[in-house]
């Protein structure tokens, strides 16, 4: 019952952040009017996120902190990986990298971190620098070794775009609630993935993936609430990037959770085998997914 008002209230902010998109869509006489408001709409657009509830730290019975991978060659998951040429949808419509990129950029976004445990920050600095890679060719080295001015055709510089984007790190945690009754998730940090910067033109299976950054999730919800994922089943209502994450609209695999070795990975206690990767992954769901049963069945 509270999920379905959770959701319903949720869509209704959703489709009210979508005005922003569509505004006077079907009355406007020329293309510059889409978008505008009028008086009732700006009255009635409110893009605040829906807040989280406040959880006693008594009242958390049971957790377990989990790392998952949102693989984006699946087809569930492709909303967060598309668009990744804007230049004929204008600037609603953006993949979930552009919407971090740009929001650190502005520093709408200043959670930044190095890894999934937020300890070293990072500057918009230093994510622009880990995102792109300037090479000089063995032309431009013999130019400079000559003495020579180097000429800019010999030099190479790379770039990540959510083109490259191949994956989403998240980490979060759920915790049964004892005041509430129920096993609940929230959602603490997510991380783009994508081939090292150094690499792009290395064949793929030669790619090593690399972690860019994390966003602490709950200081970015703002800024994902303020863009909408396309509904392909009903244009008129799209989706926050917000809600999309906090009800978990994605496939996912588990790849480490918090254990008394030092957080390992499953990768590291179940060697070459990724069939029994995946079911060590669901091992793990199954466990959480099965305690808030257990707590009614015992």
């Amino acid at each position: 019952m509270r999920l379905n008002l959770y959701l319903t209230f949720s869509f209704f902010i959703g489709s009210i952040a979508f005005v922003v998109a569509q505004a006077n869509l079907l009355n406007a006489k020329i293309p510059q009017e889409v978008g505008k408001f009028n008086e009732q709409q700006l009255i009635t657009n409110d893009n605040a996120p829906l807040e989280y509830g406040y959880v006693d730290d008594r009242d958390v019975m049971w957790s377990k902190t989990i790392w998952e991978i949102v693989d984006l060659d699946e087809r569930i998951n492709f909303p967060y990986y598309y668009p990744t040429d804007t230049l004929n949808l204008g600037t609603d419509r953006r993949s979930l990298f552009d919407v971090l990129l740009n929001n650190i950029r502005k520093e709408n976004i200043t959670e930044v971190y190095g890894s999934s445990y937020f300890l070293e920050k990072k500057s918009v600095q230093d994510v622009n620098e880990s995102l792109i890679s300037i090479d000089t060719l063995e032309m431009g080295i013999e130019q400079l070794n000559a003495g020579e001015e180097l000429d800019p055709q010999f030099v190479r510089t790379s770039e990540i775009t959510s083109r490259q984007i191949r994956q989403y790190k998240i980490k979060g945690t759920w915790y049964f609630d004892k005041r509430l009754g129920e096993l609940k998730y929230r959602m603490l940090g997510i991380c783009p993935v994508a081939p090292d910067v150094s690499f792009l033109d290395a064949p793929e299976e030669e790619q090593d993936l690399v972690e860019l950054f994390w966003v602490w999730f709950p200081s970015a919800r703002s800024s994902l609430n303020r863009y909408n994922v396309f509904n392909h089943k009903n244009a008129s209502q799209p989706i926050t990037f917000d809600l999309m994450l906090n009800t978990r609209r994605f496939n996912s695999i588990i790849y480490k959770e918090e254990n008394t070795y030092e957080d390992r990975l499953i990768a590291d206690y179940i060697y070459e085998d990724a069939l029994r990767q995946l079911l060590e992954s669901e091992r793990i769901r199954n466990v959480i997914r099965d305690y808030e049963q257990d707590m009614w069945s015992n």
